[in-house]
């Protein structure tokens, strides 16, 4: 795992982190995960951009082919943060872990290298564009809509 640590160049504080793990260059892929935010910037661009910067690397720089997103399907916040950045939903690991001795059922999500263009063009749009009633999960939604067609 390689962890870092988000700072808003806005309120010049570090407010959270946030990883890149299961890392196979074999296969050319990764997670994103272990992603906290401080509640200061719960809906801030800055989980946006960091988002956004990580994929860009992934799939510009190190020419990665998909980028996983994983999440306790308990946890509402993440699995619609996930749909909203673009990532496609795969599906349910039940009983995936044992957590607080509980099962811990795990949502899946990724985007691939030929998403990867349109999401890119939405996330910019999104991030840089002085109109401010841009919604990202709408620009995103045609997108996931056609992807599960293809299942």
């Amino acid at each position: 795992m390689i962890f870092f640590t988000v700072t808003s160049k806005e309120l010049n504080q570090r407010v959270g982190m946030i990883s890149i793990l299961n890392i196979i260059p074999q296969m050319k892929t990764l997670e994103l995960g272990n992603i906290w935010y401080s509640p200061v910037v719960h809906f801030a661009k800055v989980n946006t951009e960091i988002v956004y910067l990580m994929l860009t690397e992934a799939f510009d720089v190190l020419n990665y082919r998909r980028v996983e997103w994983k999440c306790d399907t308990c946890n509402a916040r993440s699995r619609t943060v996930a749909l909203r950045l673009g990532f496609s939903f795969e599906g349910i690991f039940r009983q995936h872990f044992i957590i607080k001795n509980r099962n811990r059922n795990t949502a899946w999500f990724a985007m691939i290298d030929k998403d990867w263009h349109h999401v890119k063009t939405n996330m910019i749009q999104w991030l840089y564009s002085t109109e401010s009633n841009i919604s990202l999960s709408v620009l995103n939604k045609k997108l996931l809509d056609s992807t599960c067609k293809e299942i």
